[in-house]
């Protein structure tokens, strides 16, 4: 851990100008190779203009794109600015508003210097890989700490915005609700939330054709939810988590909830170790691990979706107050060599298309990772630097 903060620690790589560049290159390298083929983009495009012509947003049009939209109504409004321009102008400032977005909520997080630069750098590539598909999952990871970042902050009530703004476009989002014990004002926190809720459901509805039309769109969306999940299981481009991945290995079929519900057990129990909240770096380490979380428990997890738990590994690394072992450091190349690494053309074909994507092992090592990271929570004092 000391070589990699003495590398990090050097003037040209903790400067956040240079990573400001970098990162703001990411979207122009993704709207380069994809403003032509930004099939997750038109998608995005129809649905809001589904909406204006009083359409079901989540209706097929295979002469436009590939599959059908899955976000809620709010999101065909909140992409009104990328819709009504120019689809190859439109490609690139979405690229570039998932970018500031991530950006941003990573810079305004409580973690040190060091631990954004890291973040920034060893993220860098997974980044570019969401943004290869332009997909939300972008902002979700970006809506999940501003939500910790802002509790921490006591600012319960704008905590609850960004909370309900990532729920009501994808439902990942909820999970910010994990930090809800460590609000100090709990109360304002829950009014928060319902006030949002209400805000984020009924905004749609004056640019979009009234009551009737929006609530008809929000069953459409859990149809599409529905029929998203049961279509997963068989496609090698979806379920990339550990449960495709204990599925796909074994071969065997069986009820998901074997593996959520202890999955939730483990997620849990360290949510009793009460005299740990006071520490920053527990708390840290609970938000790494919500991260990691929802990825590696959802049927719906794509490669794409692998820039939220990626942060989260950066912040179980970063946040002990122990010294890292050689072992952790292994584990971290594994996670770059096989999880970031293996979707990219610099990766062996042969090994991608005959051992990661039929067996989703691109989950496992940041199962590994949230294993370890479980284990330490239950088992490690937060308060004691060693």
């Amino acid at each position: 851990m000391r070589q990699i903060k003495d590398f990090l620690a050097k003037p040209f790589f903790r400067d956040y100008r240079v990573l400001g560049c970098l990162w703001m290159l990411l979207p122009i390298v993704m709207w380069l190779a994809k403003m032509n083929r930004a099939n997750n983009y038109l998608i995005y495009r129809g649905s809001f203009w589904n909406a204006w012509r009083g359409w079901n947003i989540y209706m097929l049009n295979p002469a436009e794109y590939g599959d059908c939209h899955h976000y809620g109504p709010l999101f065909s409004l909140l992409f009104a600015p990328f819709a009504i321009v120019p689809k190859w102008l439109g490609v690139l400032l979405w690229g570039i508003a998932l970018t500031v977005f991530l950006y941003w909520a990573i810079r305004r997080s409580q973690f040190t210097k060091y631990q954004q630069v890291f973040i920034l750098w060893f993220c860098a590539h997974e980044m570019l890989t969401a943004l290869f598909m332009q997909q939300f999952n972008i902002a979700v990871a970006a809506t999940i700490l501003l939500a910790y970042y802002l509790i921490e902050k006591e600012k319960d009530f704008w905590a609850a915005f960004f909370i309900m703004l990532g729920t009501f476009v994808k439902i990942y989002s909820i999970v910010g609700l994990a930090f809800f014990l460590f609000s100090k004002h709990k109360g304002r926190l829950i009014g928060g939330l319902l006030l949002w809720a209400a805000v984020m459901f009924v905004a749609p509805m004056p640019l979009f054709h009234g009551w009737d039309y929006i609530v008809e769109q929000y069953y459409n969306w859990y149809v599409s939810l529905a029929e998203k999940n049961t279509l997963n299981a068989g496609s090698i481009m979806q379920n990339i988590s550990l449960i495709g991945m204990i599925h796909r290995v074994t071969g065997l079929q069986f009820s998901d909830l074997w593996i959520i519900v202890p999955g939730m057990v483990l997620f849990a129990l360290p949510y009793l170790r009460f005299d740990q909240y006071k520490h920053v770096p527990f708390r840290q380490t609970i938000l790494a691990s919500v991260l990691m979380f929802i990825i590696l428990f959802s049927t719906g997890s794509e490669s794409s979706g692998y820039i939220t738990p990626f942060i989260g590994i950066c912040i179980w690394y970063t946040a002990a107050p122990w010294k890292r072992t050689g072992w952790d450091i292994a584990l971290l190349v594994f996670v770059f060599i096989l999880s970031s690494m293996s979707p990219s053309d610099l990766f062996p074909a042969y090994l991608r298309k005959e051992w990661v994507q039929p067996y989703a092992l691109k989950a496992l090592p940041v199962t590994l990772v949230w294993l370890k990271l479980c284990y330490e929570m239950m088992t490690r004092e937060y308060g004691r630097v060693e």
